[in-house]
């Protein structure tokens, strides 16, 4: 008999470049450091990570190397060393098959597997602590979540960092996740979680309030409304797809400035002219993206990219632009920027799109057949 809910795991390992650093030098276990710098260590040197040690301090990824040492001054950067961490993210993956083949890679360091058919045979919490202590053995510590949903196994895994293991039942929602603050849902970024919170919406219960509906949606847009509330009801994807994005496409436009800029809301003019451009494309050739991705690079010819992902594929208008709007915010550090750049990446036509049925969407289905 065919099961009617997945088991997903959610694998996250724990400061992935810390954690190759510490393999390549045993010593900085012992020490408080960070990964990152760049050229510029006192200008526009930005962290790619922290240690564990280091953040007890403050001190956290995509601050700046001059902020970083205000906190601790006793910090020791190393520089990123992209090949050993592309050594290592193959072992990691590696590692995972061992177990399963059924895996989708979200990122160098975290992937979604579907073990449904393997608790058959092996109790998840087992099967999680098996795999933990596989990754262990090449120094890889992993937090793992378990749910019924990739977002849901996603949140999961934040729980309890480092080498936590959560599992996460729908019925457990409203006392595991519900008390948290809103900016913790997957998804939510800082832009985002801002605009929330002028509208008092600070938790996720407050979210999830049915008398808060009409004040979220006014600061946020109905799309990105429901789309956090079914992922929080339990009520997204479930399916680990391990080929369709295996050779991502994108498309992306940028711009090089005629002169250094470093002046924010003229930099986010351009980015929504930029993002504009991006997105027509988009709902012209009719295609759906499951990623959004900015790209800065300063005077110094020092460009950073940052990406973000959903669980589902989308076009949406507010909810891209939206999250396009936070991962600005999270890269520009107020240094003169000379390019910038907006794309969408995971592509696939609409056509290939098939959404399920849902008390919360069979209208609108209703009306685009």
């Amino acid at each position: 008999m065919k099961k009617t809910t997945k088991v997903i795991f959610h694998i996250d390992l724990n400061a992935f470049y810390a954690s190759v650093e510490m393999i390549l030098d045993p010593h900085l276990k012992e020490k408080v450091f960070a990964v990152g710098g760049g050229t510029n260590y006192f200008r526009s040197g930005v962290l790619t990570t922290a240690s564990y040690k280091a953040r007890k301090y403050g001190i956290r990824s995509g601050m700046t190397v001059f902020e970083a040492y205000q906190k601790y001054p006793n910090l020791i950067i190393v520089p990123n060393k992209r090949r050993e961490y592309q050594k290592y993210s193959k072992l990691f993956f590696k590692t995972l098959k061992t177990f399963t083949t059924h895996i989708y890679q979200a990122s160098i360091d975290e992937a979604y597997l579907d073990v449904t058919d393997i608790i058959d045979f092996e109790n998840p919490l087992l099967l999680a602590k098996a795999m933990q202590e596989a990754l262990l053995k090449h120094q890889l510590p992993a937090s793992i979540g378990i749910a019924p949903t990739l977002f849901l196994a996603k949140m999961a895994s934040d729980l309890k960092k480092p080498l936590g293991i959560t599992i996460l039942r729908k019925r457990d929602l409203k006392t595991v996740l519900y008390p948290l603050p809103v900016g913790e849902v997957h998804g939510i970024g800082v832009k985002t979680e801002e605009r929330l919170k002028t509208v008092n919406i600070n938790t996720i219960a407050d979210f999830m309030n049915p008398k808060n509906k009409e004040a979220i949606i006014k600061a946020i847009g109905e799309n990105a409304y429901w789309a956090s509330k079914n992922d929080l009801l339990g009520k997204s994807s479930d399916f680990v797809d391990v080929h369709k994005y295996e050779i991502p496409q994108s498309i992306s436009n940028e711009n090089t400035l005629s002169f250094d800029l470093d002046n924010r809301d003229l930099l986010k003019i351009e980015l929504a002219e930029i993002f504009n451009k991006t997105h027509q494309r988009l709902k012209k050739e009719k295609l759906l993206c499951r990623s959004v991705f900015v790209k800065l690079r300063n005077n110094l010819f020092e460009t950073k990219t940052k990406t973000k992902s959903f669980l589902k594929e989308t076009a949406d208008y507010e909810l891209l632009y939206h999250t396009a709007e936070d991962l600005f915010e999270e890269l520009f550090i107020e240094e003169p920027i000379r390019l910038i750049g907006v794309g969408f990446a995971n592509i696939i036509p609409l056509s290939d799109f098939k959404e399920e049925r849902t008390l919360f969407n069979y209208q609108r289905l209703d009306q685009e057949t």
